[in-house]
């Protein structure tokens, strides 16, 4: 995803804001492990551990609250230290993750320490999980805010960085439809040893296995005939929020 023009010189960054501890790897550990690939910079800004909605094994081993964040805590770690991203945790608190001012103001923190030239997050729709558009929606505010002068917080006023959507887990019920199709081939091994690090919900390993094959079948159908693409593509699935600006229809 290089849409997003930066200026002569300066690091490409990657601002990954996700809801809990391990979406970040099943919807954009792919993008996350091409950008590192790269040497550039990735952080993901991890807002709850995702100890409440997303962590039922955990508990039916009878573990405490206590113990669920750190498992859950450390797992995100691993998963982040395989993908080659940096994590911050905000432990906000899930089911329900609930917006506030604080909240979206040490997000705005983020924003303008770390100048993303991209942002992956949550799709702005979830019947199913409330946290997740919750998250999306503080990620959008956050960055309307970071740029804004008269905003008070540290930092340079921040610049008008693209926003991706990433896939949610039923994308239909999501109003999500694939706009950008990334290939993540070369680094899929990396993205499947991150998902092996999340042992709390080792019934996803498999899904989003098949679900990064499916869209590489679906990437190689739409890249047309001349790019050699393999049998076993394996992609990632986004959605643009604002409009991409180009001086060239490609």
């Amino acid at each position: 995803m290089t849409e997003g023009s930066t200026v002569s010189g300066e690091q490409h960054v990657t601002l990954v804001v996700t809801a809990h501890a391990g979406d970040f790897v099943w919807r954009a550990g792919g993008a996350i492990a091409l950008a590192a690939s790269r040497g550039e910079r990735v952080t993901i800004a991890c807002l709850t551990f995702g100890e409440r909605g997303e962590s039922a094994r955990a508990w039916r081993e009878g573990r405490s609250l206590a113990e669920v964040k750190a498992i859950r805590r450390a797992e995100a770690e691993a998963a982040a230290a395989v993908l080659g991203a940096e994590i911050r945790f905000f432990d906000a608190g899930d089911y329900p993750l609930l917006p506030t001012p604080d909240l979206t103001d040490a997000l705005v923190g983020v924003y303008r320490e770390v100048r993303p030239t991209v942002v992956l997050t949550h799709a702005l729709a979830d019947p199913y999980n409330l946290d997740h558009p919750a998250a999306a929606r503080m990620a959008l505010d956050a960055r309307v805010l970071a740029q804004a002068a008269g905003y008070p917080a540290e930092g340079e006023v921040l610049g008008a960085p693209p926003v991706f959507f990433f896939e949610p887990h039923q994308p239909e019920m999501c109003d999500f439809r694939p706009q950008v199709l990334l290939d993540i081939t070369e680094v899929f091994d990396t993205k499947r040893a991150a998902m092996e690090c999340l042992a709390a919900q080792q019934h996803l390993w498999e899904y989003y296995t098949e679900l990064g094959r499916r869209r590489g079948v679906q990437l190689r159908r739409n890249a047309g005939p001349n790019l050699g693409l393999p049998a076993n593509t394996f992609g990632e699935a986004y959605m643009r929020y604002f409009p991409q600006v180009t001086g060239r229809l490609a």
